[in-house]
């Protein structure tokens, strides 16, 4: 949510940030759907003081006797209560007409985000591992896993395309990959692990930026959502709250099954794991003050960065142009591990800060310490990782001639002797 008092102080700027998004100037119309709230406001408020002013002199009117200054009081009093409901809701429907407006603007992106159109125009940061050279040709993940444990027919038989049905070892390697994720980020990081609700109401959706844009999720028959990551039950779990500086930062994480019906840019990935409308991840979120979120963003990228590097998988990181963060970010890194199957490095992570954008949409401030002022706390989430993809990378960059896979060292506490997955017919 944007603050319409910067935009009314800083048009120009306003203008020239969503420029950068690829969107046309909006300041001026916010501006005078403002302008026109601010009048109705004011008049409703003018209307309420008079009427409590008139019923007030009605007593004063008829101790003194005079019965026609309190008959006309009374009439004066009578048709405000008429007229003031209409005034009431007309000051309300410009108020929501505001804010329908604001709803749907993203965030605006921070001054060092590269400016580009889509994805070909974002930057590369860093890169990190040599891809492993093969003595043979690496295929793709689709191709391997089906004899591993990967079961595709199941998975669609019961639930349609984009589900799959993980058997033996191969679900044993799933689970390790989240336990591994989880004790990583509590145990080295200094995140709490959570274990939040999958179904959410409208009010967590809207405050985490996903409504009233989202047009990829799952909702119930009673009007609830499956959550598209566990970052909407986690940032929500301070909605309204008024938190001690003292407190932060907080940092939580959860290792959850997530839902999106997405259906992939044309037609990309609709084979294999990578792409599911049931897939599980390892969340992040921190909620920090406002000059600590840059240094937590950093923080946040360097924790799912090591996830990557104990497992060994070569990956880079990117800094998002402005053409392709996503609606509630201000800045965002992708971290994309190589897969050889693919010949190709692909999103594995993206780690958002969304500044003040969320807090003001959540109505989650903080009390400065010693002071009386209070402020929007700033929000930042990321995946530390997505499971199913980093599955997929283990398998590809892990594979055999044969067809095995052998389980990275760092999973092989997890696996309860298991140090290889076998082909079976």
């Amino acid at each position: 949510m944007h603050d319409i008092r910067f935009i009314r102080e800083n048009p120009e700027a306003f203008d020239a940030a969503l420029a950068r998004r690829g969107l046309e100037p909006l300041a001026a119309h916010l501006i005078a759907i403002d302008e026109e709230r601010r009048a109705l406001t004011t008049e409703v408020q003018v209307a309420q003081s008079r009427r409590n002013e008139a019923s007030k002199l009605i007593g004063a009117a008829m101790a003194k006797g005079d019965k026609d200054a309190a008959e006309a009081l009374k009439a004066e009093v009578a048709t405000l209560k008429d007229t003031m409901p209409a005034l009431e809701a007309k000051a309300d429907e410009a108020a929501a007409k505001l804010k329908a407006a604001l709803d749907v603007i993203p965030n605006l992106p921070a001054a060092d985000v590269p400016q580009g159109a889509g994805e070909e125009e974002n930057v590369e940061v860093t890169s990190w591992g040599t891809p492993r050279t093969f003595d043979f040709t690496p295929k793709e993940h689709a191709d391997l896993a089906q004899a591993l444990g990967m079961d595709f027919e199941t998975g669609a038989r019961l639930s349609g395309a984009r589900f799959t049905f993980l058997r033996g070892d191969m679900a044993r390697l799933h689970r390790a990959l989240g336990q591994f994720m989880l004790d990583v980020q509590t145990r080295e990081h200094g995140y709490e692990e959570c274990n939040p609700p999958v179904l959410v109401g409208d009010d967590a959706m809207y405050g985490t930026d996903k409504l009233p844009k989202f047009d990829n999720g799952f909702q119930t028959t009673d009007d609830r959502w499956l959550i598209p990551t566990s970052e909407v039950s986690l940032t929500a779990s301070v909605m309204g709250e008024l938190l001690d500086e003292a407190a932060l930062p907080m940092r939580l994480t959860a290792l959850t099954l997530c839902f999106r019906s997405e259906a992939g840019a044309a037609g990309r990935d609709t084979r294999g794991f990578i792409r599911q409308h049931q897939f599980e991840k390892c969340e992040l979120v921190s909620i920090v003050r406002p000059e600590d979120s840059e240094a937590e963003h950093q923080r946040m990228v360097r924790a799912a960065e090591t996830i990557l590097e104990r497992l060994a998988l070569p990956y880079r990181k990117l800094l998002l142009c402005t053409g392709d963060m996503g609606f509630g970010a201000r800045k965002t890194y992708d971290l994309e591990v190589w897969l050889p199957g693919q010949g190709a490095f692909r999103e594995i992570s993206s780690c958002s800060n969304t500044g003040d954008f969320q807090a003001r949409r959540m109505g989650t401030r903080y009390r400065v310490a010693g002071e009386k002022k209070t402020e929007f706390v700033h929000t930042l989430n990321g995946s530390g990782l997505a499971v199913g993809r980093t599955l997929v990378a283990v398998i590809e960059n892990y594979q055999n001639a044969d067809g095995s896979v052998t389980v990275p060292d760092a999973l092989l506490p997890y696996m309860g002797g298991v140090t290889r997955l076998e082909p079976h017919n």
